[in-house]
């Protein structure tokens, strides 16, 4: 694979969900247009339910009177975000060999299970899913758009989250599926930002690119398309 150049990281934070989808969309139109370069966005969100195109309600299990609930343009069944857990939003364009929906998935899960590796955490794949599992138990989950080959939405990988929200759904539509974090898997607290700084590394050797740049909220809130939005 040629290298890809730049990367932007952009750790934004705590965001809300459907703020969150604001910022993406704009971020997508502007790097279909070429006014930026490829973007990770990282961040965490509030408690949320999210459902993917054509997801089963029936996966909803439980309670979930302490989250909304949010039908998005992802593929993939029902899963829940929280605080700590750590969302990446890549919006990069696919370009020459990489217009590969597949290739685009196992690189996702391979720059997570090289993250996780940097906490002595032996993560991989199962046959025939997506994502990325500890023994039988899943740690980070993937749900991916992409539009005129460039893509949006992206993956969640607990880091310190509440597992016990995954109790009221079938995660990922996964009968049986039974959920972990880095903290439970190395029995040691693990902050955000030590995680966060980890996995920018491991996702821009995975993707190849040359350079990571690094950009704040008020950066990216530049992106023309949402400056439109303004007022």
């Amino acid at each position: 694979m040629d290298a890809r150049g730049v990367l932007t990281v952009a750790n934004l934070g705590v965001v809300e969900y459907d703020a969150a989808l604001a910022i993406q969309t704009a971020m997508l139109a502007a790097r279909i247009d070429g006014s930026v370069g490829d973007t990770l966005l990282l961040m965490e969100h509030p408690h949320v339910f999210t459902l993917g195109r054509g997801a089963d309600e029936r996966f909803i299990v439980g309670n979930t009177a302490d989250a909304p609930i949010r039908r998005v343009s992802r593929g993939g069944q029902v899963t829940y975000h929280g605080p700590g857990q750590l969302i990446g939003y890549p919006i990069l364009k696919l370009e020459g060999r990489d217009r590969d929906v597949t290739k685009y998935l196992r690189n996702l899960e391979a720059a997570m299970i090289d993250a996780l590796a940097k906490f002595d955490i032996d993560a991989g794949r199962r046959e025939a899913m997506t994502g990325v599992w500890v023994g039988a138990r899943k740690i980070a989950s993937i749900g991916v758009g992409i539009r005129r080959w460039t893509t949006w939405h992206g993956f969640a990988l607990n880091v310190s989250t509440d597992l016990s929200y995954f109790d009221s759904i079938v995660p990922c539509g996964i009968d049986g599926c039974r959920m972990t974090s880095v903290c439970k898997v190395t029995n040691r607290a693990v902050s955000m930002g030590e995680f966060a700084d980890v996995m920018r590394g491991s996702f821009a050797r995975v993707f190849d690119y040359d350079e990571i740049v690094s950009a704040g909220a008020a950066q990216i809130l530049r992106t023309p398309e949402l400056m439109a939005g303004d007022g």
